[in-house]
């Protein structure tokens, strides 16, 4: 387990191996994780419970993850790091991203260093 407390994190990807991946990738590290396939899950268990990261997939089956984040900010204001994951990684793309709130823009497939240097620090 890396040092600092532990993050609570949201992984929002509607493809079950990506999912359980970094679902596991992260608890490995000794993080608390939650799991979304659905931006409308997503959206819920954001506002349920404490969150500092969501990893959110851009091509989700019900709404995209631009607006998953346009909700999550919202809501939860600047207190979470929204990481974008999209197989996309043009200059618009990238763009589209910021101005839907994400902090941070990873293209799949995303190395397992490129997830980690992705969080906050830990305090």
């Amino acid at each position: 387990m890396a040092p600092g407390r532990p993050l609570e994190i949201l992984v929002v990807e509607d493809s079950d191996d990506a999912r359980d991946t970094l679902r596991l990738l992260l608890e490995l590290e000794g993080h608390r994780v939650r799991v979304a396939a659905t931006g409308a899950q997503a959206v819920e268990l954001a506002a349920a419970a404490p969150l500092d990261v969501a990893f959110v997939d851009i091509g989700l089956p019900d709404v995209d993850g631009y607006e998953v984040a346009r909700q999550i900010r919202a809501k939860r204001g600047d207190r979470v790091r929204l990481v974008a994951l999209t197989g996309f990684g043009e200059p618009e793309d990238r763009r589209r991203a910021s101005e839907a709130g994400f902090d941070a823009h990873l293209v799949k497939p995303v190395d397992p260093d490129t997830v980690l240097r992705a969080l906050p620090a830990r305090g």
